[in-house]
């Protein structure tokens, strides 16, 4: 396949309305998948590091989700945010036990 001619085709969920639960619950996402990420890079002997440098592996985002800069929380956010609209879009209830 020709990389250069990939169009994204996300689904679009603009037209689903998260109530306030689910919203909070998506904070709680974006913190787990900076976790998950961080995880995978510490396995993969990845460091904290001033800048990111791929033949070193360091990178400034090996911190806490609080201490990441809100560009990239807002980018986990995001994430989390596609992930919950996706799931209701799709039939799917998430309720909490």
């Amino acid at each position: 396949m020709d990389d250069s001619k990939y169009v994204p085709e996300p689904i679009d969920t603009s037209d689903v309305t998260l109530p306030e639960e689910l919203l909070a619950l998506t904070e709680k996402i974006a913190e787990n998948v900076h976790d998950v990420w961080a995880a995978g890079r510490i396995a993969e002997g990845w460091v904290y590091g001033e800048v990111k440098d791929s033949e070193k592996k360091t990178t400034p985002l090996l911190v806490p989700y609080g201490e990441l800069p809100d560009s990239e929380k807002e980018y986990d956010r995001n994430t989390a945010l596609e992930t919950v609209r996706l799931i209701i879009k799709m039939g799917y209830a998430i309720s909490k036990a």
